[in-house]
């Protein structure tokens, strides 16, 4: 029977009870928390004849009667006051006070523990109680209590789950602003790493975001600089629209200032409709120009004049258009040295850089590799239906001695590599098509110890304590492990279990 029906069906019960058994009322009651109080949850009375009443009262109130219901006895007077015993004084007056001349009490038991009871009562008048009159009740009162059990047990769950759906909508707002902050403090999900050197790229990040200076990223391939580019515009007051992307290498010069500048319809051959440009598209935005060192040197002089006075005419248009747009470029090239070289506009250049920040390529943030290596293989994890836990420790060592030439992208395409060949949860890195690595520096004394304890950690899966850990392995506390780590920066890269 559904938990919503069984508050009717109870109470359809008494009604038929009483009926049945001729006399004038009955409440059905639960015992409170702690057995400290009775809760009478329904009740029914002929006509003319009082109703117990709604609600809880205190047991302190009944001791002799509690103590006999506790022990699961039944309890019945054909005749009150005289079938009570001395001790239930209490117990007499209350049935005075409420007209009871005869009733029976039967406990509601199960589980090993007594629920609740039913009680049913004559009024002015005495009423004997067979002993088959009993027993019936007895049943009838198992009958309630797994009613009442069952309805205890769905309630209790009704309950846990609403918690549960409270806490789970406390916790996405607590992830959201979470999130939120990541966003403030890290700029960008996908920017990962720790190194002084990336530390100092993201507070320029940070620093300039907030403004709508022009600024121009600087570094070799595959260095992220777009990711950097995103994290600005998303910081900005600008994020709520998306930020437009043009790579400058990847048009043809015949098409980049169509691309950009929009043309209306019959501005050359060909040019059957009009067609908007990124610049408009990025109006109250945000432009990254992607190599930008590859910028026609024809048109540049249409793009200063949009830096410097946020207007332009569209291909085939005398018209000028006005944007607000916030530009930031990026590029591999040295616009200093193309610019003395006349190859790209020096007036363009300094417009650009009213900020530069340079990127700083992967061999110069070795330890981000790990946290970097680690990201990678959760994302190709997912993608692969794949689980990863471990991941050998030569195969690190090597990682972070690569010098990396294509940098960031360099190192996710070897992940991806290896995710690809790797069938148990170990990682399969192959680099025997990598050539010869850079020889390696002599290390610090404080390089050292630290590399050392790096690669402990790394075979131990960041464990520390416990059978097998790092500490065990150096033969040290694992305090007095963790002390030297926080003197040598030693952080955990990624999110990885303790058990991995």
């Amino acid at each position: 029977m559904p938990i919503d029906q069984i508050e009717d069906q109870i109470n359809e019960s008494l009604k038929s009870l009483v009926q049945f058994l001729g006399n004038d009322r009955c409440r059905f009651f639960e015992f409170g928390d702690d057995n400290a109080y009775i809760n009478v949850t329904h009740s029914y009375a002929v006509e003319g004849c009082p109703r117990f009443p709604i609600g809880a009262f205190e047991v302190a109130q009944l001791p002799w009667f509690i103590n006999e219901f506790g022990e699961g006895n039944c309890v019945f007077a054909k005749s009150i006051p005289d079938d009570l015993p001395p001790e239930a004084d209490r117990e007499a007056r209350y049935c005075q006070e409420h007209g009871i001349q005869s009733n029976v009490a039967v406990p509601l038991r199960a589980g090993g523990q007594v629920l609740g009871g039913l009680t049913f009562a004559f009024i002015e008048r005495p009423c004997s109680w067979p002993r088959e009159t009993v027993l019936r009740l007895q049943l009838i009162g198992e009958v309630f209590a797994g009613s009442l059990l069952r309805r205890r047990t769905e309630m209790s769950l009704r309950d846990k789950i609403a918690e549960n759906e409270q806490l789970r909508r406390r916790l996405e707002q607590e992830n959201l602003y979470l999130r939120e902050q990541t966003v403030l403090r890290h700029h960008h999900g996908k920017i990962v790493g720790r190194s002084d050197a990336l530390l100092k790229v993201l507070a320029d990040v940070e620093r300039v975001a907030t403004t709508d200076a022009p600024v121009l990223l600087t570094g070799e391939t595959g260095t992220g600089k777009e990711l950097l580019a995103q994290a600005i515009h998303e910081l900005s007051s600008r994020s709520g629209s998306p930020m437009i992307v043009v790579n400058c290498a990847s048009l043809p010069a015949t098409l980049i200032e169509s691309e950009l500048f929009g043309r209306v319809a019959g501005a050359y051959t060909g040019a059957a409709s009009a067609q908007i440009g990124r610049f408009e598209l990025a109006d109250g935005s945000t432009l990254f120009l992607d190599e930008i060192g590859e910028f026609p040197l024809e048109l540049q002089a249409k793009l200063l004049r949009v830096l410097q006075d946020g207007k332009f005419e569209r291909l085939g248009s005398p018209d000028s258009v006005s944007v607000n747009v916030r530009i930031i470029a990026a590029t591999n090239r040295d616009l200093h040295q193309a610019s003395r070289d006349g190859k790209f506009r020096t007036d363009l250049f300094h417009r650009l850089n009213v900020f530069p920040i340079r990127v700083p390529p992967l061999r110069e943030r070795r330890d981000d590799i790990p946290s970097l290596a680690w990201s990678f293989v959760e994302t190709f994890g997912r993608r692969m239906g794949k689980t990863i836990k471990s991941f050998p420790r030569k195969s690190m060592q090597r990682l972070q001695r690569h010098d990396w030439p294509g940098n960031v992208r360099e190192l996710s395409n070897a992940i991806e590599r290896a995710m690809i060949l790797t069938d148990g949860d170990t990682l399969n890195l192959v680099m025997d098509d990598w050539g010869a690595e850079r020889p390696a520096r002599r290390l610090s004394l404080k390089e050292s110890e630290k590399q050392q304890i790096l690669d402990v950690l790394q075979e131990t899966g960041w464990r520390i304590r416990g059978k097998g850990g790092a500490a065990e392995l150096f033969d040290v506390k694992p305090t007095t492990l963790e002390a030297r780590m926080a003197r040598l920066g030693i952080r955990r890269p990624g999110n990885r279990s303790d058990d991995s």
